[in-house]
């Protein structure tokens, strides 16, 4: 049996596995390890949203991409490499970018948990205000560029981080917003010279770490190692 492994590990709650929604906003270097972590332990449905086509220089830390592939759309891709590992899964794929116009279609699906792996701060402001408003579970991602030490990151709640120009950005949003709630994130504390350059440096090591214990929030929400419905 494919989950056999994965259920001597949590025993029934395999079947709360299969049975849950799960939303991924965003398929880069985070993303992409969320989404793989999600299609190797089981979820019945997985909600895939980004509009980006692979690129030459995501091969350096994005798990989907390689030379056959790009240009090609990541969810296109994404479909492609999950029906390969598990072909039950029901995949649900949102080629757009969200913003202001399109944010409540996410919404209409209804999904159980989510992660926010997307790199555009207002997107991300509008992803966690929804969220909040409509008691979802989820957990959004904050910068991974520009570090180079996976150990220095954690979970833990917005107004908590510190050293992450993503997370003070929106930290001034909710404040403005004079938004209530606890807002779940994992984020860096690794101190960095900031690189100056057109595009951020990166490697595989911190978003590729940030991504699976991203994913590893959602499965513990589930089967009961994180108490967050609990703490709504």
């Amino acid at each position: 049996m494919q989950y056999e492994r994965l259920e001597l590990l949590i025993g029934n709650k395999l079947e709360l596995i299969k049975n849950s929604k799960v939303l991924v906003l965003g398929l880069g270097g985070v993303g992409g390890f969320v989404t793989e972590a999600l299609a190797r332990s089981g979820f019945g449905t997985i909600i895939l949203v980004d509009n980006d086509d692979i690129d030459i220089t995501n091969l350096n830390r994005q798990i989907i991409s390689n030379h056959s592939n790009i240009g090609n759309l990541k969810t296109e891709e994404w479909e492609k490499r999950i029906k390969t590992i598990n072909p039950n899964v029901n995949l649900i794929k949102i080629n757009k970018f969200i913003d202001y116009s399109n944010i409540s279609e996410l919404f209409d699906l209804d999904f159980d948990y989510a992660v926010d792996a997307c790199d555009t701060i207002m997107t991300k402001f509008l992803f966690i205000k929804n969220c909040l408003e409509k008691n979802k579970i989820f957990i959004s991602c904050m910068g991974t560029g520009n570090k180079f030490k996976p150990d220095r990151l954690k979970v833990t709640t917005l107004d908590k981080t510190s050293y992450d120009p993503i997370a003070k950005k929106l930290r001034s949003l909710v404040k403005k917003e004079k938004l209530k709630g606890k807002i779940p994130v994992l984020y860096s504390d690794e101190v960095v010279n900031k690189i100056e350059s057109k595009s951020i440096p990166s490697s595989i090591f911190v978003p590729g770490t940030a991504g699976l214990m991203c994913a590893n929030y959602i499965f513990n929400c589930i089967v009961g190692e994180t108490n967050e419905k609990s703490n709504r």
